[in-house]
């Protein structure tokens, strides 16, 4: 294990004095920033330990939710698909656009410089032989976060203006980056209450017991702030 440094020891003494003191979303995402002193706009991060074994279809945990006031980063946006629906594309403001180029281009080189794959339903049949190399990395077009949809410009849009993508690991935990701490803390806040009430939303019905196991928010090079359950399910209701 890494040694922590006197400025990451400074922050988690802070973080345990206040600790207590944490009643909303809003304290929790305003401590996070406070832990935020690298020469750097650090991004804000928000994990969740869930109550849900990944290795059952039925307890896997997808989807996707516009974040109100977005990352604070540039996504980059390939979209695959026939001609008829690429100048829509383009128009959205996706970064690439087309297909049997970007196929061979990821196939054969490896090619990776994108955040986001959109892809339309008819030309599945050839992204999916990707999956190999997108799937793994998190990339790879799917129905149920929206990726795949004949709607691309307003998916461009969506994806532009700060949609995310999130799914659970095998360990069932979500880690999602919620902002920088260059926001304000009510923006942070809010783009919290909008994953987590997503995240709510989409509990399997076969999740017995505790589904919010832990919840926290952190800086890129600060401690986990932890977020009360109760809290959550009063500000996501």
């Amino acid at each position: 294990m890494a040694k922590k440094g006197k400025r990451y020891i400074d922050a988690e003494a802070a973080v345990e004095e206040a600790a207590d003191s944490i009643s909303s979303l809003s304290d929790a995402a305003d401590l996070a920033k406070k832990t935020a002193t690298a020469g750097f706009d650090e991004s804000i991060d928000l994990d969740v330990r869930l109550g849900v074994d990944p290795r059952h279809a039925d307890q896997m945990v997808r989807g996707a939710v516009v974040l109100p006031h977005g990352t604070g980063k540039e996504t980059t946006v390939l979209v695959l698909a026939n001609e008829s629906k690429q100048a829509e594309a383009e128009e959205a403001g996706a970064d690439y656009v087309g297909l049997d180029e970007y196929v061979e281009r990821i196939q054969n080189e490896n090619w990776l410089d994108f955040d986001v794959v959109i892809a339309t339903p008819d030309v599945m049949a050839q992204v999916g032989r990707l999956g190999r190399i997108l799937g793994p990395r998190g990339l790879m077009p799917n129905p149920k976060s929206g990726t795949v949809t004949m709607n691309v410009a307003e998916t461009v849009e969506e994806v532009k203006s700060g949609k995310i993508e999130f799914r659970v690991d095998k360990h069932g935990n979500l880690h999602a980056s919620i902002g920088k701490a260059s926001f304000a803390t009510e923006e942070l806040a809010e783009n919290a209450r909008a994953f987590l009430k997503e995240v709510v939303r989409l509990r399997p019905v076969s999740a017995k017991g505790l589904y919010l196991r832990s919840i926290t928010l952190s800086a890129t090079m600060g401690p986990p702030v932890p977020v009360g359950r109760s809290m959550i399910l009063t500000e996501t209701r």
